[in-house]
């Protein structure tokens, strides 16, 4: 996906480029993809999303990687679906089924409650099938290799979760969070809590920090650009909310 296109020279712009990610790509594919199609020395993104998941990808080409730290730890909001009743070895659907239970008595109000207790700050166990490292090693290589290791929770925080509907195993709901935040294991806690087991069944990236899903580009659509088309479509000096965020952040010594 990200064969370099040798017909462009050097694209010498700097800027953020708001992706809204397919599933089956993961978040490198879009990168090399974005480098390789428009002949661009540096390009980073901001928060990685799993393969199947999709929704806003923050990429940052140029000089513009040198802000990358500060726009990954931006708060994120994500539409989802968790599946009561089943359990994975990945916490997804992705994943292998390891356990299913019966969500018969599970009732709408029950629920609520209990989404309700995961609101707030709360420790989270990192999944075994993730990017986090330990001592130097990928957790998703070492779930490869059909090893697991102890992770110690770490401090995150839910914002808010919205119940947008309940269609009994499917519950709709979106959340905003802290950086971190795996929502994957937010949907097996709740499971863990409710008694019948839960995984995620899908989920998008609608918001992350002053950025929204609804200005991101399509895939297929950047496929059609030129270096013309991309440079009109990069956030930098005509985005006043971005300059600022440069303003206020000293510690990065951006410069453009």
């Amino acid at each position: 996906m990200g064969r370099r296109n040798h017909i462009y020279p050097p694209f010498m712009e700097s800027g953020i480029l708001l992706v809204d990610k397919p599933a089956d790509w993961t978040s490198h594919d879009v990168v090399s993809f974005v480098r390789g199609r428009f002949n661009i020395k540096k390009v980073g993104h901001c928060g990685t999303l799993d393969p199947a998941a999709t929704g806003l990808l923050i990429l940052v080409l140029g000089k513009a990687t040198k802000i990358s730290q500060k726009l990954s730890s931006d708060n994120k909001t994500y539409q989802s679906t968790m599946l009561l009743g089943t359990e994975t070895d990945s916490q997804d659907m992705d994943g292998t089924v390891t356990a299913t239970h019966d969500y018969n008595n599970i009732t709408p109000e029950e629920i609520t409650l209990s989404i309700k207790k995961f609101i707030g700050g709360i420790m989270q166990t990192p999944p075994m099938v993730s990017a986090k490292k330990i001592d130097g090693k990928r957790l998703y290589k070492l779930a490869r290799e059909g090893k697991e290791v102890e992770r110690q929770p770490v401090p995150i925080t839910i914002h808010d979760i919205k119940i947008d509907s309940i269609n009994i195993p499917h519950v709709y709901f979106t959340v905003s969070c802290s950086k971190g935040t795996y929502i994957r294991t937010l949907c097996y806690d709740i499971g863990k809590d409710l008694g019948c087991g839960a995984a995620l069944f899908n989920l998008r990236r609608t918001h992350s920090g002053i950025f929204n899903s609804d200005a991101s580009f399509s895939i297929p659509t950047i496929k059609e650009w030129n270096q013309e088309n991309l440079a009109k479509n990069i956030l930098w000096t005509n985005n006043i909310e971005l300059i600022n965020i440069l303003k206020k952040d000293s510690t990065q010594g951006c410069e453009f």
